[in-house]
């Protein structure tokens, strides 16, 4: 190396100007493989495998589709984990769904139908909604007159009338 260069060099590490000491330690940079790392510890820990050959993985989500192509995704089924890992592609519905069929088998062909048909009732309303008149996750309205405490009471009732319809049939077949 050049005499010049090499004291530009050490010039550059010098908190001040000539005489001053120099810096104690270099300041280090993190980087993300750090993060990577401590990722890949904790799913060690979980238990996770991987899962070879898959090449292609489908996230369903209200009308978006995330696509991920050649990921490589990792599995715990005791600790219910699914690690997808990947660049993923968010794609509308109506776009994935030609290619999506062919790779479907006769069974889950039904289940797309089911997912098709909710698609459908779920669709926006004309103020823009997307809730229908019918939404089962409402709560429905309480009879009037009836209480919890009513309603359990009867299912107590209606238990110990069907004991003692069942003593009653087990009494009647040992007599006979």
């Amino acid at each position: 190396m050049n005499v010049d260069k090499l004291m530009k060099m050490a010039g550059a590490v010098r908190t001040g100007g000539k005489g001053t000491m120099r810096r104690k330690k270099k300041a280090v940079h993190k980087t993300t493989t750090a993060d990577d790392k401590r990722l890949q510890s904790t799913l060690k820990r979980i238990g996770v495998n991987a899962i070879p050959a898959i090449e292609e993985v489908n996230i369903f989500k209200d009308d978006q589709v995330i696509q991920f192509i050649n990921p490589k995704v990792q599995a715990s089924i005791a600790a219910n984990t699914w690690v997808v890992s990947g660049s993923p592609q968010t794609k509308k519905l109506q776009d994935i769904l030609p290619g999506i069929i062919n790779q479907l088998g006769p069974d889950n062909l039904d289940n797309l139908r089911k997912l098709a048909e909710q698609f459908q009732k779920r669709a926006p309303n004309a103020d823009g909604s997307g809730a229908n008149a019918e939404d089962d996750d409402d709560v429905p309205e309480l009879v009037a007159g009836e209480t919890f405490e009513a309603a359990a009471e009867e299912g107590q009732k209606s238990e110990e009338v069907q004991k003692s319809e069942e003593a009653q049939k087990a009494e009647e077949a040992q007599k006979s």
